[in-house]
């Protein structure tokens, strides 16, 4: 924790300060291979931040960009709307919050801050697409009963009602982003940029369906929008500091120790970048569940539906067929199967 901060906090307050970011860290996303050696100390950042609210005995608030919208891509997804992944991934969020409150009485709340409209454009979702799916989120919320640990903001709390998305996006990143020459550089000089980079630039590769193209020119548009969707997201993230300034700041990118954001794991699977909006669930017969592309979980179990519409896949036998799709509440064939 920073010297400035330290010696203004009383020790309870940074035993509990500690405590919280403890709870954390079994669950940090990031790329290291070390993550058994992490301790509290190792997140000043964090320490700080979350230490403030501690100190004045306030519930810890923290803010997360995610939960844009689904993959355009239907090999990787159901649909646009959000499913079982989703719906696990609120469910971590919420117990993660209860275990603070065990630790914490004024306990946590989580902010999910979705920045799907931010670059709706770039990543070619229609913008009804978009709300719809943070409609659904904030449904889920309500119905799974986790409203007092969840809340939602997103382009439409912003800049008033009477500018479009194109033009609250624009005014986004033109006033808050940085420039493409400034994010080209950060990229050829900063390791977790690149990181970054390429990153998105496989998930817009990923996402693309019905390229009539030469893959190397998929390649190339991919490499330029994705510059964009970090510059957008820059943006969103400035945004972000402006409206919830002492907010914790959680992210779903890997990142490493130390940073000014803590990378948060939402849910299991075999790639550090994998989402529930890029991927479906598969529900393996030891209870585990895992996220994986479409494609691949239909090849492995058999598709359960819920609330009328795809949750997830529930693999058969020894996970190598598929059967019939399945209600997840009644468990009788869907109606999609019938």
């Amino acid at each position: 924790m920073p010297e400035s901060a330290t010696t203004a906090l009383t020790p309870e307050v940074e035993r509990i300060s500690k405590e919280i970011v403890r709870l954390l860290l079994p669950h940090r996303r990031t790329v290291e291979p070390d993550t058994h050696l992490d301790t509290p100390d190792d997140f000043p950042e964090q320490l700080s931040q979350i230490a403030d609210f501690v100190a004045k005995n306030e519930r810890v608030i923290f803010s997360l960009p995610g939960f844009p919208c689904k993959s355009p891509n239907t090999d990787k997804v159901f649909g646009h709307l959000p499913d079982q992944g989703e719906r696990l991934a609120l469910r971590f969020l919420d117990s993660l919050c209860a275990d603070i409150e065990k630790v914490y009485e004024p306990g946590a709340k989580v902010l999910i801050c979705s920045d799907g409209h931010i670059f709706g454009d770039v990543i070619r979702v229609p913008d009804e697409h978009i709300d719809a799916y943070n409609d659904a989120v904030l449904d889920m919320i309500h119905a799974e009963g986790l409203a007092d640990h969840l809340d939602t903001f997103d382009l439409r709390d912003v800049y008033g009602p009477d500018l479009t998305y194109d033009e609250k996006r624009k005014k986004a990143a033109e006033t808050l982003g940085p420039t493409l020459e400034e994010l080209r550089a950060e990229v050829r000089e900063d390791e977790a940029s690149l990181r970054m980079y390429r990153g998105i630039t496989r998930f817009l590769v990923e996402d693309t369906a019905g390229w009539e193209g030469s893959r190397s020119a998929l390649q190339r548009d991919c490499r330029r929008r994705a510059y964009e969707v970090i510059l957008r997201s820059r943006a969103w993230s400035e945004l972000i500091a402006e409206s919830y300034p002492r907010n914790v700041r959680l992210s779903i990118h890997p990142q490493n120790r130390g940073s000014v954001k803590f990378g948060i794991r939402l849910l299991g699977a075999a790639d550090a970048w994998t989402t529930p909006w890029h991927a479906v669930l598969l529900h393996h017969t030891d209870g585990t569940w895992e996220l994986m592309h479409r494609r691949d979980a239909e090849k492995l179990g058999r598709e359960v539906h819920q609330d009328g519409r795809p949750s997830h896949f529930e693999a058969i036998g020894d996970g190598s067929g598929a059967g019939t799709d399945t209600d997840v509440e009644t468990g009788t064939p869907s109606a999609a199967a019938a």
